[in-house]
């Protein structure tokens, strides 16, 4: 199938390529020795490429396929990593022939390859190359197999399997070890169900698996009790760490790649009655940190915008442990990041690589704390300094030195709501003038699961329901614009049965006003601290999460969960 250059050019130009792309296209194919059908990938609309390169070879378009139409024994027979370099897998078979789709012309060099692989009569056909990397991500989950699939190998296997350490694909694992099948489809599933931990459990007649969803810990599996330790063992190789050594915790890491998405992983074991618990944190590589997608909305996203841009002072961020409190920072810090501005940070651990900032990890063993840190940051002439949780005195006093002499410091505290924050370094031993004279902002935050879209259903609360949240039914009224209506989970084949899908945040902001700060000097409790900052407008937690409540967004069950000690 003679295949010339300048014709593929000619068709783009007719379907509205503008001429200077085409050039741009053919130099950069020039430059890496590619096809021009190659080059025009990613830079040129992937519709429109795709009905060229048809128009242009013959082959036919198909525009969508139908997940469920795919066969997982066809794409099992091309490794995923192959398929993806070439642009080329399986999908099913029509009238005595195996349907093969192809994302470019590569694909077409290496049919008659997968066709001695088959052994069957091939059919290519085109489709574009966005919808194509849906698929085949899709495809290779359907075709690789399950946790339980391989649980159900393992009641029949008569002793326990050897170990071996691969660092392909997740998707690529061709092992026939039981142990190591197992593990990696633990993984895969994990992934795929956007699980942000993985905790593995022995007790003493049966292992349970169970991953934590939006926040909420969910059982999976109960491998059988014979191979807990084969399983533990298994993971602590992965992780590089002692398999000997089962008495004493340690940590550890795991990078690997699935479906081309890579995933860092930290990994903590530590001995318990019946055996060892393991616990992975699942991290993905390559996040974008945005505060437009932390959840802040309005009047409060745009004064959270300006204290991160204040010259010096500190701003907190506050709630229990998965609030998203790191996310936040992560966030802001990423906003404000310039070349002109030198940030540096100390973290335990560092959980994501921030391109162009200083990033430490805290190493308790040889005295690496964040108080000896942020003591060293200050020789390092830096503009804007994240300490990753104020936890002592130490600490705190060199945070608010660093404030004090120019710096704009972030952090996070461990307190309920943002006014408590005030309260605890006053414990902590700072006096209260320099706490008010330092402090630009506080703000508190949880994550709410959302609704899932698709099952999700409207009802009319309760009394009861209003009552808990402390909300009269005229007021809610007001809030749904006279509706009086909320939402409630379902649970479907789209959100996982969970009846929810993603997180939300919910915030409130407190702004160091000469108010507040008189009432901090005066060392006056919190719940009179939050008494005026509402007055001043401050919008409590469960305010922000009621207006999520009214916008179809979660459910007063949310609500109430993650601001049960509220007392507003």
């Amino acid at each position: 199938m003679g295949i010339r250059r300048a014709g593929l050019e000619d068709l783009l130009r007719q379907r509205g390529v503008e001429p200077r792309l085409v050039a741009q296209v053919k130099a950069a194919a020039d430059k890496a020795g590619q096809s021009f059908a190659e080059a025009a990938l990613g830079m040129i609309d992937a519709e429109t490429l795709v009905k060229a390169l048809g128009e242009f070879t013959g082959l036919p378009v198909l525009r969508d396929v139908d997940p469920d139409a795919i066969d997982p024994e066809l794409v099992r027979q091309i490794r995923h990593s192959i398929a993806e370099e070439n642009g080329i897998f399986p999908l099913y078979r029509a009238e005595g022939q195996v349907v093969v789709a192809l994302s470019s012309l590569k694909g077409l060099g290496v049919l008659d390859d997968l066709r001695m692989v088959i052994g069957e009569p091939l059919r290519p056909v085109l489709l574009p190359s966005d919808r194509f990397k849906e698929l085949i991500t899709t495809a290779y989950e359907k075709a690789r197999e399950s946790a339980s699939s391989v649980l159900e190998d393992a009641e029949n296997e008569e002793s326990e399997e050897e170990f071996s350490l691969e660092d392909a694909d997740l998707m690529d694992d061709s092992s026939d070890a039981v142990i190591i099948r197992f593990v990696n489809a633990v993984l895969s599933e994990a992934i795929k169900e956007r699980a942000s931990d993985i905790h593995i459990e022995p007790f003493e007649k049966d292992l349970v698996v169970r991953f934590r969803v939006d926040g909420v810990l969910h059982e999976r599996h109960r491998p059988p009790a014979r191979f807990k330790s084969s399983i533990v063992s298994r993971i602590k190789i992965m992780a590089g760490l002692n398999i000997a050594e089962k008495r004493l915790p340690q940590d550890g890491r795991i990078r690997k790649k699935m479906g081309g998405r890579e995933i860092d992983m930290r990994i903590s074991t530590v001995p318990v009655r019946h055996g060892e618990r393991v616990v992975m944190r699942l991290l993905e590589k390559g996040g974008v940190f945005s505060l437009d997608g932390t959840g802040m909305q309005g009047p409060l996203l745009a004064q959270f915008r300006e204290l991160i841009r204040q010259p010096h002072g500190i701003v907190l961020v506050c709630g229990p442990t998965g609030s998203g409190k790191s996310t936040t920072l992560y966030s802001a810090i990423s906003e404000i990041n310039s070349p002109d501005k030198n940030i540096l940070t100390v973290e335990d651990p560092v959980e994501y690589e921030l391109h162009g900032i200083g990033q430490v990890q805290v190493n308790s063993r040889i005295d690496l704390t964040f108080a000896s840190a942020l003591r060293s940051f200050l020789r390092q002439d830096p503009d804007v300094i994240l300490v990753g949780e104020v936890r002592d005195r130490e600490t705190a006093e060199n945070a608010v030195q660093a404030s004090l002499t120019g710096h704009l410091v972030f952090s996070t505290i461990h307190t309920n709501d943002s006014a408590g924050a005030f309260t605890r370094l006053v414990e902590m031993g700072i006096e209260p003038f320099l706490v008010a004279d330092s402090i630009l902002g506080i703000l508190a935050q949880r994550l709410m699961r959302r609704l899932c879209p698709v099952c999700k259903a409207e009802y009319t609360p309760s009394d009861t329901d209003l009552r808990e949240l402390g909300v009269a039914r005229h007021d809610f009224l007001t809030l749904t614009g006279g509706r009086g209506t909320a939402w409630k989970p379902v649970g479907c084949k789209e959100c996982g049965n969970y009846g929810y899908k993603g997180r939300v945040g919910i915030f409130e902001l407190l702004t160091a006003t000469d108010e507040l700060k008189q009432a901090v000097v005066a060392n006056r409790e919190p719940g009179s601290i939050k008494k005026l900052a509402v007055a001043h407008g401050m919008i409590p937690l469960r305010d922000d999460g009621l207006r999520q409540v009214a916008a179809g967004v979660t459910s007063f069950q949310e609500v109430l969960r993650v601001t049960r000690e509220d007392s507003e």
